[in-house]
C-alpha cells in the first residue's frame, strides 16, 4: 500500500521502459558468462547467516541476473541483498503490522471522500465473499498485502460499492521480498522468465516474482552514479531522482530560489501554461540558457531517462550554477522525501531507507 511522493516517478520510468520495449529500442546487454553455480555459491555465502532455504534465495535471484543479462557481480549481488534484507527480512510475502486495521481505515476513507454512509460499508463488508467467509471477517483475519490484494480484487469484482470505493484500482501497489511497485512490474513483463497462471499481480507477491522485478527496478537501468546509494534512493523514489534532485539543487542556486529536492522535474500532465516549481525556476533563467518555454520542457521530460544528462539544459544549468557557486556542484543527491504510507508509524525518509540499505550493502560486501 505504498504511496510515496515519488510514486509518480516510478510510473514514468515504468512508462518509458515499456514504451522502449515495445518500440525495440533497447539493445539487451551480453548474457553473463560467469557460471550459474558460481553466482549461487557466491550469493549463499553472502547472505546473512539466519537466511533459511538459502538455496532457493540463490536460485531466484541468479535466474533474474541471467533472464535480465544483468551482470552478477559482488557489487549486484549485494544490493539486491541489501534491499531484500531492509524491505523483507528475506521473507517472500511479509506481513504487516496492524495490516486490519489501516486496510478497514482506508476502506473508511474513500467511503468518506464519496459520501458513502458507514452502514452502507459495513453492509456491503457482510456479503459472502468467493472463499465463503465475509468479506469483514476476511478482512480481520488479512497479514501480508498478498492477502489484502485477493480480498481487495474480490471486493472489486464482486460486490457493486466495491467497484464505487476503489474505482477498479487494487490500492495495494507494492509487494513481494524486495517491495516492488506492481505497475512497475506490469509495465517490464516481457522477459519474465516464468509461466504465469493468474497474473503479474499474483508473481509479485512470489519469492521468484518478486526478485525478479525487484531487481528490474533497482538494477534494470543505467546511471551515471559513482555511489551505491544513490540507486539505493532512486529504488525508494523512482529512477534518476538522485541525479534529477543534483540537478533541481543545481538549478535553485542559478535562479536564486529554494526548490524542493524531490527529483520530480515536472509535474505529471501540467500544461504548459501550469508549469511546477522546478519548471518554473528553470524559465526564469530562460534567457540566460538561450532556451525557449518549448526547449525546456521537451528538456525535462527526459528527467526519467539517462540522457537528460546530454541535453544543452542539463549542461548549461550546471555551467551557470557553479559559476554563481565558485565551485563545483554534486551530480547525485539523495532525494530529500518523507515517505508517506498507511503502513508507517514513524516519520521516515529517503535519506534514511538509502542510508540503512548502504550499511546492509557494505556489510555484504565485507562478507
Amino acid at each position: 500500500m505504498t504511496t510515496s511522493p515519488a510514486f509518480r516517478s516510478l510510473l514514468r520510468a515504468a512508462a518509458f521502459a515499456s514504451i522502449l520495449l515495445l518500440a525495440g529500442c533497447v539493445t539487451a546487454p551480453p548474457a553473463p558468462t560467469r557460471p550459474p553455480a558460481d553466482t549461487r555459491s557466491e550469493i549463499v555465502r553472502r547472505m546473512p547467516a539466519k537466511v533459511s532455504d538459502r538455496d532457493r534465495w540463490a536460485a531466484d535471484i541468479e535466474t533474474a541476473f541471467a533472464a535480465q543479462r544483468i551482470e552478477p557481480t559482488s557489487e549486484n549481488i549485494c544490493a539486491v541483498l541489501a534491499i531484500t534484507e531492509q524491505e523483507s527480512g528475506y521473507v517472500a510475502n511479509p506481513a504487516v503490522a496492524n495490516l486490519p486495521k489501516i486496510a478497514r481505515g482506508e476502506i473508511d476513507r474513500r467511503a468518506a471522500a464519496l459520501h458513502v454512509p458507514k452502514f452502507m460499508v459495513d453492509a456491503a463488508l457482510a456479503v459472502s465473499s468467493p472463499d465463503g467467509r465475509s468479506y469483514a471477517e476476511r478482512l480481520r483475519s488479512v497479514r501480508t498485502e498478498r492477502d489484502l490484494s485477493d480480498l481487495y480484487e474480490d471486493l472489486i469484482g464482486s460486490v457493486p460499492l466495491g467497484k464505487r470505493l476503489f474505482a477498479d484500482y487494487n490500492p495495494v501497489q507494492t509487494g513481494g521480498p524486495m517491495q516492488v511497485g506492481i505497475p512497475f512490474a506490469e509495465a517490464n513483463a516481457s522477459r519474465y522468465p516464468y509461466p504465469v497462471e493468474g497474473s503479474i499481480r499474483d508473481e509479485v507477491f512470489t519469492r521468484r516474482g518478486g526478485l525478479y522485478f525487484g531487481i528490474a527496478h533497482l538494477l534494470g537501468y543505467q546511471t551515471p552514479y559513482t555511489r551505491k546509494v544513490h540507486r539505493f534512493a532512486d529504488y525508494n523514489a523512482g529512477w534518476y531522482a538522485s541525479r534529477n534532485a543534483a540537478f533541481q539543487n543545481a538549478v535553485g542556486i542559478a535562479a536564486g530560489v529554494t526548490l524542493a529536492l524531490d527529483g520530480d522535474l515536472l509535474n505529471p500532465g501540467a500544461p504548459m501554461d501550469k508549469p511546477g516549481q522546478t519548471e518554473r525556476a528553470v524559465r526564469r533563467l530562460a534567457g540566460e540558457l538561450h532556451l525557449d518555454e518549448r526547449e525546456i520542457r521537451e528538456a525535462l521530460q527526459r528527467g526519467s531517462r539517462l540522457d537528460f544528462d546530454d541535453t544543452p539544459l542539463y549542461a548549461r544549468v550546471y555551467a551557470l550554477a557553479e559559476a554563481r557557486a565558485g565551485k563545483p556542484l554534486p551530480r547525485a543527491m539523495i532525494p530529500g522525501i518523507t515517505l508517506e504510507s498507511p503502513k508507517i508509524t514513524r516519520k521516515l525518509t529517503t535519506a534514511w531507507f538509502a542510508t540503512r540499505v548502504d550499511e546492509r550493502y557494505r556489510r555484504c560486501m565485507q562478507r
